[in-house]
């Protein structure tokens, strides 16, 4: 049934986590009507729907919320790196501060958009994913604020749908929890969730299967507790850390190191390599020396570092191969590396399978359980799936949004992305999206492109509006080049010799191609900015 509405808005924002919040504040502020949909029941955009078992945030608490004072001032995290829970905790402190739910249509999702031309506005629809019903919208902009990891990549696996026990994709878990206690439990996948959920069930499961195609190198997570004396601690660096993160390559607070690995001596890189590994986190990944991701030897320093640790914790050399093989399947870190807590030893236990999907491949579902390509079926009560996303362009693409000839962003970028600054698509009129493809999206902290990039969105739309514009355009010409550029920069790296949701190798079908910039996050707000001062070069204004 659909309910047209006359409702008129001058910015629609679309999805209520980090950065579709931080957006409704800004522009609410200055004086715009803009309301926020949102799909799930409640704040927090992909915390809305992680809180499979161990879900938590793999960036330190210090950098993973706002940076305004007022919202850190007052609000104090138990742990160093928040669980979903205490994530949910936190925007639910963020909301009674700024008031922000009243301008927000929960559980509403939208579906579709045309743009009208000679009005210049989106012509929205969404359905209430309560009764089904539908309804449109009219907003001049359109503001897409649905991340890198909101459309679940669920596999095609014969059979899949046959299995008569308890299924689910990470990304969409029962919201009221699951006891996996006593019961058999298969995991297919060991991304950052699969890691999650295999070491968060292993102890209580009565058998754990893990279904591996690719091992996952992930690094030490180095978990704190916080009392109210570490926070306020922490808090003396606050306005320090936030200041840092526009000048760093991922937005953190802290950065690569300012030599190579093959610039040292043997005895200085391994000191360099344990003491990052002691202080745990993505700074063995982000914070180490500045060839990793360009030079294929220093980059085997890292690994053959990270091996060593790692097969030092696993008691059968057969799973220590499987898990941490002699040989890099591929460069360290240009997939992106999961934090654990106690990974490496869940496969010591008796009551943990480790199966790998090289050796034997997945072959189909049963009601009871998985069969292998060796004939062997792995019976289970749960069967988790861990199979990660449609990253980046998936959110965009789900959405049955046309453009003004008619294609969807599907069909644009069937052959590829096609972006000007990773903000906008030609086609699209008035339509900007944050943390989005050829951004650096998935390769910077969540809640600094929020703000950063999303800074940008408002001073265009301020500018649209002071020079009396309303109609503003990304032109074929500037995606272009802007694409050209993406490739360059990600020629020059190891990227590509990986098989990686970066570069959409998770999805049959999809383009190859590496989804998020990588010429660092300083590089792209300096191309930002010159776009604006230049009068928005690359875009079509009128």
């Amino acid at each position: 049934m659909s309910t047209p509405t006359s409702d008129e808005l001058d910015v629609l924002v679309v999805g209520a986590g980090f950065a579709g919040l931080y957006q409704l504040d800004r522009l609410r502020n200055l004086g715009y009507s803009v309301t926020v949909f949102e799909a799930g029941s409640d704040l927090g955009g992909v915390w809305y729907w992680n809180c499979y078992p161990g879900a938590r945030v793999d960036t330190w608490a210090p950098l993973y919320q706002f940076s305004r004072e007022d919202l850190w001032r007052d609000f104090d995290f138990t742990e160093l790196y928040p669980g979903w829970d205490e994530v949910r905790r936190y925007f639910r402190h963020v909301d009674r501060k700024l008031d922000l739910s009243k301008d927000i249509r929960f559980s509403t999702r939208v579906i579709g958009a045309e743009f009208d031309e000679e009005r210049r506005q989106w012509e929205v629809r969404a359905r209430d994913e309560r009764t089904g019903e539908t309804s449109s919208v009219r907003a001049r902009y359109l503001v897409l604020c649905t991340g890198f990891g909101s459309k679940p990549y669920m596999p095609d696996i014969p059979g899949l749908d046959t299995f008569a026990g308890e299924c689910h994709h990470t990304a969409r878990w029962p919201q009221g929890g699951l006891d996996v206690t006593g019961k058999r439990v298969g995991v297919i996948g060991t991304g950052a969730s699969g890691v999650q959920v295999i070491q968060e069930s292993a102890p209580d499961a009565a058998h754990l299967t893990v279904f591996q195609r690719t091992p996952n190198l992930a690094l030490p997570m180095r978990q704190q507790q916080l009392d109210a004396a570490a926070n306020r601690a922490m808090k003396e660096s606050y306005p320090e850390r936030f200041a840092m993160r526009a000048t760093t390559f991922a937005g953190f607070d802290y950065d690569f190191q300012d030599k190579g690995a093959l610039e040292v001596s043997d005895e200085e890189r391994t000191a360099v390599y344990e003491k990052l590994w002691e202080t745990g986190g993505f700074v063995s990944w982000l914070g180490t020396f500045n060839d990793i991701f360009f030079d294929a030897e220093a980059n085997a320093t890292a690994y053959a570092f990270w091996r060593d640790k790692v097969r030092a914790r696993i008691t059968d050399p057969a799973t220590a191969e499987k898990l941490a093989p002699t040989v890099a399947q591929h460069p360290f870190g240009v997939k992106r590396p999961s934090l654990e807590q106690r990974y490496y030893e869940v496969y010591n236990q008796d009551n943990v399978d480790l199966v790998d999907l090289q050796d034997t491949p997945i072959e189909r579902v049963t009601a009871t359980g998985v069969v292998t390509a060796d004939g062997r079926e792995h019976a289970l009560d749960v069967l988790v799936l861990a199979t990660g996303f449609d990253a980046v362009t998936g959110g965009i693409t789900a959405i049955d949004i046309r453009s003004t000839k008619g294609e969807s962003f599907a069909d644009v970028f069937a052959a590829g992305t096609r972006t000007h600054l990773g903000t906008a698509t030609a086609g699209f009129p008035n339509l900007l999206y944050v943390y989005g493809p050829q951004s650096p999206s998935a390769f910077c902290n969540g809640p600094t492109c929020a703000e950063l990039q999303g800074d940008w969105v408002v001073q265009c739309l301020e500018h649209m509006r002071e020079n009396g514009l309303t109609r503003i355009e990304a032109t074929p010409e500037a995606e272009e080049a802007w694409g050209e550029h993406v490739a360059e920069l990600t020629a020059d790296t190891l990227f590509p010799f990986a098989k990686s949701w970066y570069m959409g190798d998770n999805v049959p079908g999809k383009k190859r191609e590496l989804l998020a910039y990588p010429g660092g996050l300083p590089t792209y707000l300096q191309k930002c900015a010159e776009a604006a001062e230049r009068g928005y070069e690359g875009f079509a204004l009128a």
